[in-house]
């Protein structure tokens, strides 16, 4: 009976197994039987088609998921509904009932799709539903500030996703894209069952025949094996390339790179400058004006400044409201900023100062009241004596040309200094890249930072971040320079290196909001200082009236909190 059952099966001889049926084939024989079938074309066109509808439905199921994944993170509660509705439906029921359905169901609907393509349709709507969530972990994972800093120089939506926040979120998408690319490519199996001739299905055929169970499908199991080791190692080849503490020099662009669009770093980077000189050196030419730097001429233009009481009104805020809740941080603002006028904002912490810049360049939309730049509305239209916001908000931004300086700087962590202060220039204002590059590098140079153009953020002090961080809002010629409490996240030794920048800014004419609580800094470079506290002006005047002879109570025990801090730092 033994004999009857071996003689059909598989590569190794029945007339040696029925002459010696006690005597175990050698192990070289059973690996060389499992190795022909690994390498059999069969099976290999097999692996082939399953390569194919995983591709496919993984890349449809990508493009598919990122919609969702929008849909879910939207303001509009429609929209986050329905994409919840699809994921928890498509998650919640088995793929292989998915198949079936789609197979059984499309044909009476006059909907006739082949195996193969109602295998890739199946599988990337499944997969979309999985990708959404990954995808949507990874949107979120990213800070908020990005986002922020990215709308602050112009930039859309669409613009702002695909150049700041999918690079930095690629970290954390890899490993579960890949997870799931794996997975898929695993699960093509079940196609078996709407008769999709892939891989698993040829081994079940090739079984039927010559009953070499064991033998098949482990060669089954190696070709998976292959394909999906495969995945694994450009999964580590992608990581190691997003990952930022590996020095720029060690990686090179990627196809994938180029196809989206991005680039985290330059194929090759030099200096900018020789690195032997010291950086102490390096900040100490921050301080120095050359004649006529190339970036003063770009933007003398645009600022327009004027003098003394000639100046005419540049900003103008009536009657400004703006509340979160039930909280009201601006009750009722008036102000008037001329052109060419610095003018410092001082108040304690929630006095509505940030919310009060957000405004001014629409980061924030009004409750009541208006504001003017320039003689314009920024991103709001008069209607029936109402304003409505603009549908393009971004080139609104754009266009009324505002550049802003955050208090936690808000670089862009995946570029480098010197891609910072170009990206808005050339993506928004459409520069040319080999100008915008020598005016990006004349910024950084004129701000102490030549020597460290192609560092990243992380590389450099708190410091020069804040300074690549002026040098990049300077590069889209702004009329009008916003600064939020620049100096409060950096240590004190730091604090003077940026302020040097703000003043060489304030003697070149530049009209300019500071938010900051540096009274000496505000003595020195301010033409009015205007104290807020409790969403509402307290108190406005010159330096020297107001930090010199504050009348207010409340702006003289802000003044007195303001001196005991500096003199314990």
């Amino acid at each position: 009976m033994l004999a009857i059952v071996v003689t059909g099966v598989g590569p190794a001889s029945a007339m040696e197994l029925a002459a010696a049926p006690d005597v175990a084939a050698p192990a070289t024989w059973w690996l060389a039987d499992v190795m022909s079938y690994v390498t059999a074309p069969f099976l290999l066109e097999g692996a082939l088609i399953a390569i194919k509808i995983a591709t496919l439905a993984m890349m449809a199921g990508a493009i598919l998921g990122l919609g969702l994944a929008l849909m879910r993170i939207s303001s509009f509660a429609p929209l986050r509904a329905i994409a919840w509705l699809y994921i928890w439906f498509v998650r919640g029921t088995p793929q292989l009932l998915q198949l079936v359905f789609l197979f059984d169901a499309l044909p009476p609907l006059g909907i006739k799709l082949d195996a193969f393509t109602t295998a890739v349709v199946g599988f990337a709507l499944n997969e979309a539903a999985f990708s959404a969530e990954i995808i949507r972990g990874g949107i979120l994972s990213v800070n908020r500030n990005q986002t922020i800093a990215a709308a602050a120089l112009g930039m859309g939506p669409f613009l702002t996703l695909r150049r700041i926040i999918l690079p930095q979120a690629m970290r954390a998408l890899l490993p579960g894209i890949a997870n799931d690319t794996i997975a898929v490519i695993k699960g093509t199996s079940i196609a078996s069952v709407i008769f999709v001739n892939e891989l698993t299905f040829r081994s079940q055929q090739v079984v039927g025949q010559n009953f070499e169970f064991f033998k098949v499908f482990t060669a089954a199991g190696i070709i998976y094996l292959a394909m999906t080791s495969v995945v694994a190692g450009v999964q580590a080849l992608l990581e190691r390339r997003f990952n930022l503490d590996i020095e720029s020099g060690e990686k090179s662009d990627s196809a994938l790179h180029r196809l989206l669009g991005f680039r985290f770093r330059e194929a090759k980077r030099k200096p900018a400058l020789p690195t032997a000189q010291p950086t102490a050196q390096v900040a100490s030419v921050a301080v120095v004006s050359p004649p006529k730097p190339a970036w003063i001429t770009n933007i003398a233009g645009v600022m327009g400044a004027g003098n003394g009481a000639d100046r005419e009104p540049f900003v103008v805020c009536r009657n400004i409201h703006k509340a979160y809740g039930y909280r009201e941080v601006l009750r009722g603002i008036d102000l008037t900023v001329n052109r060419g006028e610095v003018v410092v904002i001082m108040g304690p912490s929630g006095s509505g100062k940030s919310t009060l810049l957000r405004l001014v360049n629409h980061l924030e939309r009004l409750d009541w009241g208006e504001i003017k730049v320039n003689g314009e509305y920024v991103g709001y239209e008069k209607v029936a004596h109402t304003l409505k916001p603009k549908s393009n908000l971004a080139r609104a931004r754009a266009e009324a040309r505002i550049g802003m300086v955050f208090q936690n700087f808000n670089l862009f962590d995946h570029l480098t200094a010197i891609e910072n202060v170009i990206e808005a220039p050339i993506r928004v204002y459409g520069q040319d890249a080999k100008k915008a590059r020598e005016l990006g590098m004349n910024l950084l140079a004129n701000v102490g930072l030549g020597y460290h153009a192609n560092n990243l953020p992380h590389r450099l002090s708190g410091g020069q971040q804040q300074r690549v961080a002026i040098a990049r809002a300077l590069a889209i010629s702004p009329r009008l320079m916003l600064f939020d409490e620049p100096t409060s996240a950096l240590d004190p030794e730091l604090v003077g290196e940026v302020l040097a920048v703000i003043r060489r800014l304030a003697e070149q004419g530049m009209t300019m909001m500071v938010v900051t609580h540096e009274v000496r800094f505000a003595r020195e470079v301010a033409d009015r200082v205007i104290f807020i506290d409790e969403g509402e002006i307290i108190e406005e005047g010159t330096p020297h009236e107001v930090l010199g002879f504050p009348k207010h109570d409340r702006t003289q025990r802000f003044l007195r909190f303001v001196e005991r801090q500096t003199d314990v730092a």
